[in-house]
């Protein structure tokens, strides 16, 4: 073990004990990467009293790993960008893949992987004040978060202890050697992109999928084609339009669909929502099976997006931040082969009324 990794360890059980200070934010404070500060870790050992995380480095066999955890029971999946966690309790039920793309269809647990993404993960155990807790993380290249799997009261542990069995890679390296984020592609000038082109291509969409493709096809960012398209299709709110709307959705018992993600994973929520709570820049969920936490004072922009399908219009609020990232999307809860729910869409309506008589 390197000076480094040591040093790590040091910081990291002060800030911990010390300052209950959250993993991204003891990484931050030393200038490293999450996954850096996790890779520190393997090959600890937790009888020292010295240490109080212990990390296992997995084997790169990322969809096998996914597709084994089912035995595990009830857990907790957690995703989560810059600005926005997703904490959903429930089974990984369904799992599959094809080439990078994977799939978790459990009900409760519903996830879309994309699995070119993950670089590093760990099998990770950390003495708490409730007990050892022990999780899955895993990580992109530059050691960014990507996804983690935490072990609640309820989960097997002997079936978790046999799936990190199973994929504990055979060297035990401490450290992680981090690749750059490779930088974003610059955004092509608007005089530059066929606009009606792209219009038509908006108004001839049948099913939301079919977006991604039509981003790629006409070379535009997300929030370009925003600014782009037809203002029947799109419209720009209030920042405050997150909150209120899920307010709303509480207040009106409307079940929604919430998608929060990174490059490597979208995590969904489907279905109601109870208690929102407020907490100075942070609005949050706080419902027994799914936790959302967003930083409000991230969202650069937010947009009303309407979509045509053989459905007939699906209507989301999109959420992004200075960077033209996306934080969040909201969407009424509904399957394919059905009509969005009205009352999901007179929430929408409201939004955009309150929105124009603040323009006014």
């Amino acid at each position: 073990m390197s000076d480094q990794d040591q040093a790590i360890r040091d910081s990291f059980i002060t800030m911990r004990r010390e300052r209950k200070a959250r993993h991204r934010d003891i990484a931050e404070s030393l200038n490293i990467s999450e996954g850096e500060l996790i890779a520190a870790h393997v090959a600890a050992s937790l009888d020292d009293d010295n240490v109080i995380l212990r990390a296992i480095r997995l084997k790169s066999e990322w969809p096998d790993i996914i597709e084994s955890l089912e035995p595990l029971g009830e857990v907790m999946a957690l995703t989560r960008n810059a600005s926005c966690v997703h904490e959903k309790v429930g089974v990984y039920r369904k799992a599959s893949h094809s080439n990078h793309m994977g799939l978790v269809l459990g009900g409760e647990i519903d996830l879309r992987v994309f699995y070119q993404h993950w670089a590093h993960g760990f099998a990770v155990s950390e003495k708490t004040e409730q007990g050892l807790q022990s999780s899955l993380q895993f990580f992109d290249a530059s050691g960014l978060a990507i996804h983690k799997i935490f072990m609640k009261p309820q989960s097997d542990i002997a079936a978790y202890e046999a799936v990190v069995s199973r994929f504990t890679a055979e060297e035990q390296i401490t450290g992680m050697q981090t690749q750059a984020t490779p930088e974003k592609s610059l955004e092509l000038k608007d005089a530059d992109i066929d606009v009606n082109g792209f219009r038509q291509a908006w108004a001839s969409l049948r099913d939301t999928h079919d977006f991604f493709g039509l981003l790629r096809k006409f070379a535009v960012s997300r929030t370009q084609a925003l600014r782009l398209a037809e203002e029947k299709f799109v419209q720009k709110v209030e920042i405050s339009s997150c909150q209120e709307l899920l307010q709303s959705a509480s207040n009106e018992g409307v079940p929604i669909m919430v998608f929060t993600g990174n490059l490597g994973m979208i995590q969904i929520h489907s279905g109601a929502i109870k208690k929102i709570a407020v907490m100075g820049p942070w609005v949050n969920v706080l419902d027994p099976g799914f936790n959302l936490h967003l930083r409000e004072d991230h969202i650069a922009s937010a947009w009303v997006v309407k979509k045509p399908t053989t459905d007939g219009l699906v209507t989301s609020l999109e959420l992004f931040d200075k960077e033209g990232e996306t934080i969040a999307m909201f969407f009424g809860e509904r399957k394919p082969g059905k009509p969005e729910l009205c009352e999901w869409r007179a929430l929408i309506d409201n939004l955009l009324q309150e929105s124009e008589s603040c323009a006014a």
